[in-house]
């Protein structure tokens, strides 16, 4: 197999990177002083989470399914691919499969909708779905991410399945100035030929008296991607010949021990400068996918032109008695391009804007009635404005610029019954107005019959309002470490894809249109545990919602089914350290669904319900600075639909089994510079992605990667 190595390997003098002071794990300290690890295990998960209840607090005391991806985790993941569609579909339970695309259609938490974050700022655009969120910042900027699973009351509009929240970099406290410098380079293989990447990234960090900082850098050239084969991948939604920056910046002074104030701003840009267009495959066929070749794109660069988050977040502690207070004001100006295409009449190229401007307060006031009855109360008020519209580049609009704005105050409590048993109770009342201008519907392309419909309707604008309470509660036992068992439930509130719904509507009145919020409800029992080295967790979980809000094709036509839905299944996950220098673990999950029609209970789609999921890892380490990081991926298929006329249909593609295995490997030379090496797809397996089979179209008949190595080298000061 002939391959070569590019270098782009960068050094930076100086001095060594100090290790991090231990944590203190006190729910009154920031979140920074109490963050910890259960054990010294490279793949422990955190006892510390903030996302599930806004506050900081030990994951024993959580009652429901979380999880933790560690810093050092996500180091494991980024040796072998910079995709957070990928590093995240390897690590979460629940969550499906990655994409390989710059779009994470169909990659569902649960077989619902999942709210992506940053620093709790929302990414998603529930308005109209532009499944670009996942992909919303570099992963080198985060220190770790929190998955919170099933539907989420505490957080609010899209919640369905529940959120992710990517939790960026803190300064380092214990020095005035430290850095890192990393630079690497990607490249397939198999038939390296035009496939090398590269990247480049620099951090800087430190703290001076009250002052705090970090700031970093990154840049990347993903170069071309091949299948098993050597084929080019198709570049439409492609990872091909991204030019991917990311700049971040987080400052902060601190008045007092008690009175923080802190800004972030993360400015992302991904777009992709390719040479190739997308020759069509022959979906079914397994030697007939589709490829790249050589040829002019028409339209503008793909991707994401520009994404900006910036907050403003004031933290104090004992402001009135013992209350916490933080106060977070916060934007988000978003933009993204897809490919030009046939879609809509005459073609174009659709793109998404979206402007979100929030405001979050959140207090938290403990109380004390006896030494067996403590808890607090967690309360405040969210207050966003989300701007959203889709229109093709040539200036006409496809769905016209849809204002809404959320009022919703909440609160939680957290009571303790001894110290072993906790009780979570909590409501948030969702107040949503939306309203949608005059526009008049574009004529989109029907597949079946090769014609443009529905275009042409002048649809009067209008007013939609939307109030919902929603409820949640959980129980958990903390007393036995071998068995700590949790039973929840939970509400979620969505307006699901009103864009979708606009863009489709044949009444000339938004009011008359089929627009309605899906509440979902779901029940989750669960338990997790360690006995000496071996820790487990694992939970059932069963979600309805009397409206769905299902992608369907109808004679051609795509629509929304808002038809009744139960989704169900299970998770289960074990770790076990056979010896100080190695580890394994392995997690599973199952998930499944149903809508009710007309006729009776059909399956959900593909674009809903992922295959069974079974990931399994090995760590190994030969000598202290020497770790080497195994990861298997399989999945034994779905088969839930036969074919009408001899034919599949969006959604229905059956999901054949695969097994695909990845490799990475880092060592540490003198405590200051680490040498890292992954390599994707490690055994060459020649497989077509999830998103491909059970979207049955021969344009997206699209094979995953083939062999493909990284390798950098960092440096720290």
């Amino acid at each position: 197999m002939k391959f070569y190595l590019p270098f782009m390997l960068l050094l930076i003098a100086a001095n060594s990177l100090s290790a991090q002071t231990n944590k203190n794990n006190s729910e009154q300290q920031t979140v920074q002083d109490t963050i910890k690890e259960k054990s010294k295990s490279d793949n422990e998960l955190h006892e510390v989470v903030i996302s599930a209840t806004r506050q900081p607090e030990s994951l024993d005391q959580v009652p429901s399914s979380v999880t933790l991806i560690s810093k050092k985790q996500l180091q494991q993941q980024l040796s072998i691919s910079t995709n957070l569609s990928d590093i995240l579909g390897a690590s979460v339970p629940g969550l499906g499969f990655s994409t390989n695309r710059t779009s994470n259609l169909g990659q569902t938490l649960r077989g619902r909708r999942v709210l992506v974050m940053i620093d709790g700022i929302p990414q998603s655009t529930p308005l109209r779905d532009g499944a670009k969120d996942i992909r919303s910042l570099d992963p080198a900027a985060l220190d770790r991410v929190e998955v919170i699973k099933g539907a989420t009351a505490i957080y609010g509009n899209g919640a369905d399945g529940g959120l992710i929240n990517y939790i960026t970099k803190k300064a380092d406290q214990n020095k005035v100035f430290s850095g890192t410098t990393e630079a690497g380079s990607a490249f397939s293989l198999i038939k390296p030929k035009e496939t090398a990447g590269f990247f480049i990234s620099q951090l800087f960090s430190g703290k001076i008296n009250k002052f705090d900082y970090v700031v970093s850098g990154r840049y990347e050239e993903t170069g071309l991607y091949r299948d098993a084969k050597g084929r080019v991948l198709s570049p439409d939604y492609g990872m091909n010949d991204l030019r991917n920056w990311n700049a971040f910046a987080k400052l902060g002074y601190d008045f007092n021990p008690d009175n923080r104030l802190e800004v972030m701003y993360n400015y992302y840009k991904s777009t992709q400068i390719t040479d190739y267009i997308a020759k069509a495959g022959i979906y079914g066929n397994f030697d007939k996918p589709t490829i790249g070749v050589i040829g002019q794109r028409p339209g503008e660069p793909e991707g994401t032109p520009y994404n900006h988050n910036a907050s403003l977040t004031y933290t104090g502690k004992n402001i009135i008695g013992h209350t916490d207070l933080s106060a977070v004001l916060y934007f988000q100006d978003y933009l993204t391009v897809i490919n030009y295409s046939d879609f809509f009449e005459n073609n174009g190229q659709p793109a998404t804007q979206s402007k979100k401007f929030g405001f979050r307060l959140n207090m938290n006031s403990p109380y004390d009635v006896s030494s067996m009855i403590n808890g607090n109360i967690t309360y405040g008020l969210d207050i966003l404005s989300d701007i959203t519209d889709t229109h093709l580049t040539d200036g006409r609009l496809v769905i016209p610029e849809m204002k809404m704005s959320n009022l919703a105050p909440y609160f939680q409590i957290k009571n303790m019954f001894g110290p072993n048993l906790v009780l979570k109770t909590g409501l948030r009342l969702e107040n949503v107005h939306i309203t949608v201008p005059d526009y008049t519907t574009i004529a989109i392309r029907n597949y079946v019959t090769s014609t443009y419909v529905g275009g042409g309707i002048a649809v009067n604008g209008g007013d939609l309002n939307f109030n919902t309470l929603m409820f949640n509660a959980g129980l958990r036992y903390t007393k036995w470490n071998a068995f700590k068992p949790f039973a929840s439930f939970s509400q979620s509130f969505s307006v699901a894809d009103l864009g979708l719904v606009l863009r489709a509507a044949k009444e000339n009145t938004v009011s008359n249109t089929s627009i309605k919020a899906v509440v979902a409800n779901n029940y989750e029992v669960g338990f997790s545990g360690s006995v000496s080295d071996l820790s487990y967790e694992g939970a059932v979980f069963y979600s309805t919602s009397k409206l769905g809000a299902s992608y369907v094709y109808v004679d051609g036509n795509p629509q929304i089914s808002r038809s009744p839905e139960k989704i169900y299944g299970f998770e289960f996950g074990a770790k076990y350290r056979f010896h100080p220098k190695f580890d394994l673990g392995a997690n599973y999950s199952y998930t499944e669904g149903k809508r009710e029609t007309a006729t009776g209970k059909v399956y959900l789609g593909g674009d809903r319900i992922n295959p069974p999921k079974l990931t399994a890892f090995a760590v190994y380490r030969p000598i202290e600075n020497w770790s080497i990081f195994t990861q298997m991926i399989n999945t034994s298929g779905r088969d839930r639909f036969e074919p009408v006329n001899g034919a599949y249909t969006y959604g229905t593609g059956p999901i054949k089994a695969f097994t695909a295995f990845n490799l990475s490997t880092s060592y540490i030379f003198r405590e200051k510079t680490t040498l890292r090496l992954g390599v994707e797809n490690l055994f060459n397996k020649d497989y077509f992605s999830v998103i491909s089979q059970w979207q049955v179209n021969n344009m997206s008949y699209v094979k995953e990667n083939g062999t493909r190595m990284t390798v950098s080298l960092s440096h720290s000061f």
